[in-house]
């Protein structure tokens, strides 16, 4: 097994919509120090690759202009230093930095994992962006206990399905919020025990009245703006909220009295920027802890649809029509 000279890579030609990405060809990336080179069979796709088409997300210095953070697909090469753990033909997924929606990417070997069992070499790609974030957040720094409970915000998106599935396998409690009846379905058939319309003016209310007496001991929110002031109400005390996005708005209303009463904690955070060390120690917590979830059947990728890489537009299009469930991803197996 060996890799080609040239392969096809998707381009953000400029800032744009959708219409934006085409594919093209040129070579085959060669993996550096401790980074291995992977065939790709399957890439994920996420919310962080629009903001970057759109310009509004720029790969980190030194990263692969082109998008995607998350593949599968066999080893094909070894650059130097590379552990001995991974050989050629090994089957992976990995975390990386930029570079997934192409034939061949180049992944540091310690953000490699192997595929867990029982899911397929392609599904594999919709796992290491969102496992990751979810343990990274809801347990490294969340603190997330059996017993507790859980609002996930977004609850039928493809980091939102995957804290649903792995609170519940830890012995949490969770809500979600979901725009429609079916995604709310999705969220319940997950291990959601409620499932709110965030497009319903009362959904705090509903939440709130769930939670009774004491609150929610874990938000995980990509939403921010006018939710904040909200999430502050529904927070138990010592409660803590997380966020992974903004898609609401980054500017939000804070009062202090509130926090400083319930003693909660308030963070966030983002995967992409952070060191290989770090993401590489996540990467085999994840493998410890989650792997065996994975085998056991009580963790699975939730995978909408898989487009082929020259329609990576319309993975795109997916995504932004809010009709997604799970993830999407792009398959380059023939």
């Amino acid at each position: 097994m060996s890799a080609p000279g040239v392969m096809r890579y998707v381009e953000i030609s400029a800032p744009g919509g959708p219409e934006v990405l085409r594919t093209v060809e040129g070579p085959v990336p060669i993996p550096a120090s401790g980074e291995v080179l992977i065939q790709v069979a399957a890439a994920g796709v996420n919310r962080a690759d629009i903001l970057q088409r759109e310009g509004r997300y720029p790969p980190p210095p030194g990263a692969s202009p082109v998008p995607g953070l998350e593949v599968s697909g066999h080893v094909v090469g070894l650059g130097p230093g590379a552990p001995e753990r991974w050989k050629p033909g090994d089957p992976v997924c990995a975390l990386v930095t930029g570079g997934g929606y192409a034939e061949f990417c180049a992944a540091p070997a310690g953000q490699c994992m192997p595929i867990p069992a029982g899911v397929s070499l392609e599904h594999a790609a919709a796992i290491p962006e969102a496992a990751i974030t979810v343990w990274a957040n809801l347990f490294s720094t969340g603190r997330l206990g059996p017993g507790e409970l859980l609002l996930v915000q977004g609850g039928a998106s493809g980091i939102g399905s995957m804290a649903i599935q792995v609170a519940r396998s830890f012995g949490c409690r969770v809500a979600a919020t979901a725009g429609t009846a079916e995604k709310r379905a999705l969220c319940r058939s997950l291990g959601a025990e409620f499932a709110a319309d965030y497009r319903d003016p009362e959904w705090a209310g509903q939440l709130a009245a769930w939670a009774r007496p004491r609150g929610f001991d874990v938000i995980l929110d990509m939403v921010g703006g006018d939710y904040f002031p909200r999430h502050v109400d529904l927070l138990a005390p010592g409660g803590r909220l997380i966020h992974i996005a903004h898609i609401g708005g980054s500017q939000v209303a804070l009062d202090l009295n509130a926090v400083m009463r319930k003693r909660l904690l308030i963070t966030g955070s983002t995967l992409r920027s952070r060191p290989v060390s770090e993401k590489s120690a996540l990467a085999r917590e994840v493998e410890q802890h989650l792997w065996p979830r994975f085998a056991s059947g009580a963790l699975r990728p939730v995978v909408h649809r898989a487009f082929p890489l020259d329609r990576a537009s319309e993975a795109h299009k997916l995504m932004e029509s809010c009709t997604l469930m799970g993830k999407t991803i792009l398959s380059l197996r023939s």
